[in-house]
């Protein structure tokens, strides 16, 4: 279903393109969803939620990893889900265009070496300090030991997701439900943009 949306689109300005789409689905790992859509026909701005059919515990994920067999465990992150990596002090948290998705943890750990390349260009870009290149250096080798199933020193991933909608696929994978103190310091995820008259 798609509606016009009597506001201006927060990107562009443009007052008559602003859509909002809803869609109704079963989703694999997330189960029935109302797929929210706001999109902006001019500028291609848009913002997607899924909202649930039915509330989840707020949950708590843990695989240590120590098998290659591991970094094929799938993972399915939602956009309230902070994902770290505690050994090396990684994580990364929801923000204002969190996104959901699934991957595996291979996958996982590609996201966070993605991240740690565009650090090291704004450490580059803003003087390049050797100490800030080092550490760099050093989380990236870590996890490309990881990625290689060379597990020498204990690695950990850890799924925290207030909304209960993240998982991690694997018989050695830890679930656990997180205390109101835990889900009352995680950020929730995106909000829904807000328009003013």
């Amino acid at each position: 279903m798609e509606q016009v949306v009597n506001a201006p689109c927060p990107t562009c300005g443009d007052e008559e393109n602003l859509r909002l789409r809803t869609h109704i689905d079963e989703i694999p790992y997330f189960g029935e969803h109302t797929q929210v859509t706001l999109l902006c026909l001019s500028c291609g701005w848009r913002q997607t939620d899924l909202i649930p059919a039915e509330a989840q515990t707020p949950t708590r994920w843990t695989l240590h990893l120590t098998s290659r067999r591991h970094l094929t465990a799938r993972v399915v992150r939602s956009t309230a889900c902070t994902v770290r990596i505690p050994e090396l002090d990684l994580e990364v948290s929801p923000g204002a265009s969190s996104t959901g998705y699934v991957s595996n943890v291979e996958g996982v750990i590609q996201r966070f070496v993605d991240v740690l390349d565009i650090v090291e260009r704004d450490v580059v870009a803003h003087g390049d300090l050797p100490s800030e290149r080092g550490e760099l250096d050093r989380l990236r080798m870590r996890l490309a030991m990881a990625m290689a199933a060379q597990f020498d020193e204990p690695l950990t991933l850890e799924l925290l997701d207030p909304s209960g909608r993240s998982l991690i696929l694997d018989d050695d994978a830890e679930q656990r439900e997180l205390t109101a103190e835990e889900t009352d310091v995680l950020p929730m995820g995106p909000e829904p943009p807000v328009f003013s008259s």
